[in-house]
């Protein structure tokens, strides 16, 4: 099996194998059944034909590693390097570093926010709100070249990785020196040094030059402008590229391109390392020299994890990154940081340990840059070129960057050697600075570099909304229409050959007011009042705000009926309420972590989103810290005060465009009548992404440019992963019409919107609906202080804290006058224009031109792209808008509600027993039941019962989103996604009565049972796939064995397993129990003990739990195996682990001595009074 489709396989006593991506795919006589398995990421199954054997997994690939003596040539011919300690002392002055650093274009910012973190934490720097700084092409501030290189993410295609929670998979080992052809088997292959990581200290790169057998070349990466500067930057790399092939025709299988010297010289600045990587890699595979030697780079340029992975990305195997390792030894020798940790301001590390957390900061993010695409080995990411380019012209790609998209065009070699020089000048300029110059690009400063979300900009707005002043308003129009070119639309301008009409022929704002939306922020991230207050805003003008991530309080789903004087008890802590407004959020989100997604959440949504990426931080996960965790978010994410929740970076029932199908067709069967929306984020390819997301019968898609805010994202996913929307939504859209799937589609988009022009804009270029995100906080109150990651805002928008939010100055009315004033602003437009409506301008790019504007860089940008036209949709946007929620087709859940006893027994809280044939193709089953009764009775008013038993094989996602009353049972097996969602009731799952197999042994359901459950029992008889019980909040289980990662990120429930586990057991696991039968003593190195601790079951509140958990097992699927371990109840009970994250050390079924601790608590509580 490849990769990540699911496989399942079956072999009968008439001596047939059968092999499918699920079960059922063919009626068979079951009790012929003499194996039954499934094949997880990489395993085997072979049949040989000619001798009849079936072999499983461990044998095929023993008979292929024994074959030949692959061990001892490993041990005789691969060599590695020794790991050499870091450098005690400094070697160069204060003055030297200086020029060096500025000559190579490093900022205070760069040394200060991140070299200096990563020195003294061991890890990269967190900031907050997205990336509102021009594109390097753009910008009138000189840039190093990586600046113009954005790293691609994984969306929908396949999944992104979790680096910290799996570990196991994801390695950062290299090898240097020639590979030979893998086809002919041979000692000599293994002739190479191995590197545990591309990060080499000075003395590791002198050890590798040491290596006689690798012959290393050293190559020298200047260019000299004494005879000018045009044309000089491309001779130099046409003399490398000849040094170096002349190199490796001569034996050598090293090169390492430096730009150490001596001393440097103002008519000799450095070629940019990654030119130099890139060129050298592409010719010598131009000549097919590439596989006979490795390139290393020895480079002052390089000091952050994205500019590591660029070098790496573009053939380089190896960095030693000798001024930033400089760096770190100067300020750990400085008088500063040597008095912050004598004064305990900062934690005390040696000048050694500053060098090794350094480099350790820019591992771990190396890893996440390698996961965020779904690439598990640093080896597999070496030159596989996977970025893309803003603002580099083709003459600069084909030379060094072959094959990576740039859609814009941009810089001419000589503009790169211009931008180069800009830096390199400072260091011998007369007046040469005596500190490094703060390019602002980072944190906004006076003089730095332009931010769009600015303080001037947000106390204009202010001014304009809470005022409701029209002057103020066009106050801060001309604040944006002045400012610098800051995004590819400040590029272009409207323009019509219509005369001008009389603006009152124009549709109403109140119309144009409906095609708005805010970001989907979770209430978390930021404030209650926050939260409520945008809500209240979009509903009172028809918009649309989103819940985020997280759930949401079923009090906002009522209109007010109590507010006086703009106050109402119910939802206390806001002003300037009216009678009839509601707080609930038109959109609800359903994120990776699935906090708070239970079946009436659902059911109340008119839009349900699925995030698939985040513009800030594409293809990762996050984290709300515990602390941030209050007893009110807690109650809402179905989990306990303080415990750390996370969120993976992947969903996990989506790892291919059929699972992002079927997840949207869950979200169809539980509400028919919500529409489903996928969030993207732009990318090279999203217009391919977008058609399979449209075929998967997704209503609406939405497409987010790179400049989205966040609460807290690492400093280099802000500023280096996603691409501006302007592309993203130009593909789509024109991706979409030619495949003749426009119509079926809204598209919608988001990203620094900021004014009529911006809807405008994206109006041309086809989007039906714009989303405002930081824009609607700014409205609400927020005044830029950029540290929402620290909690502590001073105007309580993203701040839990009860002190602070108390400051928070929005009232909804605020942002309602906002989003008139954009939608007043667009009418106007579109009177100047002669337009009617904005049906009329959308789509329509002949509408855009080319703007007369000089850039600092280049003149040589290319905006054809933009401006391209594939035609129009056949229906207006309104009618696109309009159509109804598009439907599953007839599902079997609707002939069980046509039953009239079901019908009976929900209409009126009665039981009722049911028995249905199930077939692979009913898919979904029991969600639109489930649907109807949350609807009805919430998530646990139903009182009545529905018995339904299926018998068959059950499709995809069965038993999905049950909730209370509902008591299922299969008789048969299932394929992946069993109980998803699950809010309460019961989950039976057993094999048909006579089978030719043993229960315990097989397969009986498949991956990823129980995903986000918040409630409800499953017992199944058989064993399930990889990642049982994932995110699991409060379901409870009982199964005979899983795949890997079993329990992953579970946050409580409780889950029992009478039998064999997989790998990482537990990874990420904060809260809720595990118990697991060990029969063999092989479960100790299968759990992931970062968080959780093992212990034997000792408590006896933990031994009741889990016997009384077996015994309903028991009775419900008759196992032989837990028949087995009650009756002989002493011999198996110290069999069993316990898996105990912190969060329930102290709860009695874990802690042997509760009641002694409950005790003493309460002596302490009592001599404390």
């Amino acid at each position: 099996r490849h990769e990540l489709r699911p496989a399942r396989y079956w072999r009968t006593s008439d001596d047939f194998v059968y092999v499918a991506s699920e079960v059922g795919v063919i009626p068979m006589d079951e009790s012929k059944v003499v194996m039954k398995g499934r094949l997880g990421p990489g395993m085997m199954i072979t049949v040989d034909l000619q001798t009849g054997q079936v072999l499983e997994n461990t044998e095929v690939k023993k008979s292929v590693a024994s074959a030949n003596p692959y061990g001892s040539w490993l041990q005789q011919s691969t060599r590695s390097i020794k790991p050499v300690n870091f450098q005690s002392s400094v070697a160069m002055d204060n003055e030297t570093v200086l020029r060096h650093q500025q000559a190579f274009g490093y900022s205070s910012e760069d040394v200060q926010m991140v070299i200096e973190t990563m020195a003294s934490q061991g890890k990269e720097p967190t900031f907050c709100m997205g990336d509102d700084i021009p594109l390097a092409v753009l910008s009138q501030k000189p840039h190093m070249l990586f600046d113009y290189f954005k790293q691609r993410f994984a969306q929908v295609t396949n999944p992104a990785i979790d680096p910290l929670r799996e570990g196991l998979v994801m390695s950062l080992e290299v090898n240097i020196g020639k590979r030979r052809n893998i086809l002919e088997v041979g000692p000599e292959n293994a002739d190479q040094v191995t590197l545990s990581s591309p990060v080499l200290n000075e003395g590791e790169l002198e050890s590798l030059l040491n290596d006689s057998k690798l012959k290393p070349k050293v190559l020298s990466t200047y260019f000299d402008i004494r005879k000018g500067l045009d044309g000089s930057l491309d001779k130099a790399i046409k003399v490398l590229c000849d040094e170096a092939d002349a190199a490796v025709r001569n034996g050598s299988q090293l090169l390492v391109l430096s730009d150490r010297s001596e001393a440097l010289e103002p008519t000799r600045p450095a070629i940019p390392i990654l030119l130099a990587v890139g060129a050298i890699h592409q010719h010598l595979i131009q000549n097919g020299l590439r596989m006979s030697a490795s390139i290393v780079a020895d480079t002052a340029q390089c000091f952050s994890t994205h500019q590591f992975a660029c070098l790496i990305g573009y053939g380089a195997s190896a960095i030693c990154p000798y001024l930033a390792l400089e760096t770190c030894r100067q300020w750990r020798l400085s008088n500063k940081t040597v008095n912050l940790m004598r004064n305990g301001k900062m934690p005390t590390v040696t000048i050694e340990q500053a060098q090794r957390n350094f480099i350790k900061a820019v591992k771990s993010g190396l890893l996440k840059i390698l996961s965020k695409m779904g690439i598990s080995l640093l080896s597999s990411y070496c030159g596989a070129q996977i970025f893309e380019i803003y603002g580099l012209g083709q003459e600069v790609v084909d030379l060094a960057f072959c094959g990576s998209v740039s859609k814009i065009g941009g810089l001419t070699l000589d503009e790169l050697g211009r931008e180069t020089l800009s830096f390199w000048v400072k260091a011998f300029s007369e007046d040469t600075a005596k500190r490094l110059e703060n390019f602002g690009f980072i944190q906004s400063r006076p003089g730095g570099e332009y931010h769009a979300n600015n303080p001037e900009m947000s106390k204009l707005l202010h001014k304009a909304v809470r005022e409701k002043s029209d002057n103020a308003y066009t106050v801060y129009q001309q604040h944006l229409a002045s400012r610098p070119v800051n995004v590819l639309r400040d590029l272009l301008e409207l323009k019509s050959d219509r005369a001008p009409i009389p603006i009152g022929k124009v549709e109403p704002a109140t119309s144009i007011v409906e095609r708005f939306c805010t970001g989907g922020m979770s209430l978390g991230a930021i404030s209650r009042e926050t939260h409520e207050a945008i809500a209240i805003a979009m509903n009172r003008i028809g918009g649309k705000s989103n819940s985020g991530e997280g759930g949401e309080d079923p009090i906002r789903w009522s209109p007010l009926a109590d507010v006086e004087d703009g106050y109402s008890p119910t939802l206390p802590h806001l002003k300037g309420l009216q009678n009839g407004d509601t707080a609930t959020s038109a959109i609800k989100q359903v994120a990776s972590g699935r906090f708070g997604v239970t079946p009436t959440f659902l059911v109340n949504a008119e839009q349900i989103e699925i995030k698939i990426a985040q513009g800030a931080k594409p293809g990762e996960g996050g984290q709300l810290p515990g602390k941030k965790v209050s007893a009110y978010i807690a109650r809402l994410r179905n989990s306990k005060p303080g415990v750390p929740l996370i969120s993976p970076p992947p969903h996990h029932d989506i790892y291919s465009i059929e699972d992002l199908a079927q997840l949207i067709y869950d979200l169809h069967q539980i509400n028919p009548k919500a529409k489903v929306s996928v969030k993207l984020v732009a990318e090279a390819g999203i217009g391919t992404v977008a058609s399979g997301v449209s075929k998967g019968n997704a209503d609406i898609i939405q497409i987010s440019g790179h400049d989205g805010g966040t609460g807290a994202s690492p400093i280099s996913s802000i500023k280096h992963a996603g691409g501006p929307w302007e592309l993203g939504l130009s593909e789509t859209h024109q991706t979409l019409i030619q495949n003749g799937l426009r119509e079926r589609v809204v598209l919608r988009v988001d990203g620094g919107f900021r004014s009529g022009l911006d809807v405008l804009m994206a109006a041309a270029m086809g989007a039906d609906e714009y989303g405002f995100g930081s824009v609607a906080m700014i409205a609400t109150g927020c005044v830029m202080a950029r540290i929402c990651h620290t909690n502590n805002c001073p105007v309580g928008v993203a701040s839990q804290r009860e002190e602070l939010r108390a400051r928070f100055p929005g009232v909804p009315g605020d942002l309602v006058n906002y989003f008139l004033f954009v939608a007043e602003e667009v009418r106007a437009t579109l009177a100047q224009l002669g337009f009617e409506k904005l049906d009329d301008i959308i789509g329509r790019t002949d509408i855009l031109k080319a703007k007369h504007v000089s850039l600092a860089k280049t003149q040589h940008i290319d905006l054809k792209y933009l401006l391209s036209s594939a035609g129009l949709p056949k229906w207006s946007s309104s009618q696109i808008r309009s159509q109804d929620v598009h439907s599953n087709g007839p599902v079997l859940d609707e002939t069980i509600l046509a039953d009239p006893d079901i019908s009976d027994a929900i209409e009126n809280e009665k039981e009722v027993s049911k028995t249905f044939q199930i077939y692979n193709v009913d898919r979904a089953v029991c969600g639109r039941v489930a649907g109807v009764i949350a609807k009805k009775y919430g998530d646990t008013g139903f009182a009545g019962q529905l018995n339904i038993t299926f018998t068959g094989s059950a499709g995809q996602s069965f038993g999905c989103f049950l909730t209370p009353g509902m008591n299922i049972r299969l008789v048969g097996e299932a394929n992946d996604y069993v109980g998803k969602g699950m809010a309460g009731g019961e989950l039976v799952v057993v094999p048909v009565e006579k089978t030719g197999f043993v229960p315990e042994d097989a397969a009986i359901v498949g991956n990823t049972c129980l995903y986000g459950a918040t409630g409800g029992q499953v017992f199944v008889r058989g064993k399930t796939g990889e990642r049982f019980a994932v995110r699991n909040s409060l379901g409870q289980a009982v199964v005979e064995g899983t795949g890997d990662h079993c329990c992953e990120y579970m946050t409580g429930g409780c889950v029992v397993v009478l039998g064999k586990v997989g790998r990482n057991v537990a990874a990420g696991m904060t809260g809720g129990l595990a118990y697991i039968l060990d029969e063999d003593d092989t479960l100790v190195p299968k759990v992931n003990k970062e968080i959780v601790k093992m212990q034997r079951v000792n408590a006896p509140a933990g031994q009741m739990q889990l016997k009384g958990l077996i015994e309903a097992y028991v009775e419900k699927t008759g196992s032989e195996k837990g028949a087995t371990i009650l009756r002989e109840w002493e011999a198996y009970l110290p069999l069993f682990w316990q898996l105990v994250p912190p969060s329930e050390e102290d709860s009695p079924e874990a802690c042997a001595e509760f009641e002694r601790v409950l005790a003493k608590q309460a002596t302490t509580v009592q001599s404390a009074k």
